[in-house]
């Protein structure tokens, strides 16, 4: 099955416009995402999803850079932009993945993507966010091509377009939906970047991990600098996710 993760970003998010591209320790966040991802071991391609607006272009530059692959299609009906990436890269299990996420642990990654391809006859959608023990900033969701292709052509809600998997996941009478936990519940931590507050933590946590002589940011590891300096969860704590348990693009 040929597995492609498709990253969706673009420059005009509302809360924080430009924010995949600010910089830490020398490098936009969507570049430490790319680096992180790269070393998931059951991930074929990777391809970022952007918009045909003109503002993407630092985002086009960056994979030129990078040598990633990328796909330009709607802004606002997301569900396309993604079911376009994918039949153009000729994906067979997609993996949905959002550019606020800078840290995302590429082994969370690969246990999702395990457990998806290791069921086949159990599995259409699997995600470790119907009930969350991950952190905000560790969303993974993986389905087949099969039901990305009925959910573009049979979703019909403003909210089903623009976030791309309500129509899967609201609908567990039509598809099989598994779920990936872990023992330890971190979901209180929010490790995204969707406000202000959100990139002066994951800037705190990049140059602390960055200066004990590592660019392989394991979940662990950040979880260990969290509780070495419990006072930094505090300074996104307050903010509200936007649309709870659905993984966005950056708005």
């Amino acid at each position: 099955m040929r597995t492609i993760a498709i990253i969706q970003a673009r420059m005009l998010s509302t809360r924080l416009p430009g924010k995949i591209m600010k910089q830490v320790v020398n490098k936009p966040l969507l570049e430490y995402q790319i680096n992180q991802l790269r070393r998931a071991k059951t991930i074929d391609q990777l391809v970022i999803a952007t918009t045909t607006n003109a503002a993407e272009q630092p985002i086009i530059d960056l994979c030129t850079r990078l040598s990633v692959d990328y796909f330009r299609g709607p802004e606002e009906d997301v569900l396309s932009r993604y079911y376009e990436a994918a039949c153009h890269y000729g994906a067979e299990t997609v993996v949905r993945l959002t550019s606020d996420c800078p840290l995302l642990d590429p082994a969370v990654v690969d246990e999702a993507v395990s457990e998806f391809l290791s069921n086949p006859e159990a599995y259409d959608y699997v995600s470790n966010t119907l009930e969350r023990t991950y952190p905000r900033g560790y969303d993974v969701e993986v389905f087949s091509m099969k039901v990305l292709e009925q959910a573009y052509k049979h979703a019909a809600q403003p909210a089903e377009r623009e976030h791309v998997t309500p129509y899967l996941y609201q609908h567990p009478e039509l598809f099989r939906l598994g779920q990936v936990k872990q023992v330890n519940d971190f979901s209180s931590y929010r490790i995204t970047v969707d406000t202000k507050e959100d990139f002066e933590l994951i800037a705190r946590l990049i140059t602390a991990l960055s200066g004990k002589g590592t660019e392989q940011f394991t979940l662990d590891a950040v979880v260990s600098i969290l509780q070495e300096h419990p006072e930094w969860a505090s300074i996104n704590a307050h903010i509200e996710q936007k649309n709870t348990n659905i993984i966005r693009e950056s708005q």
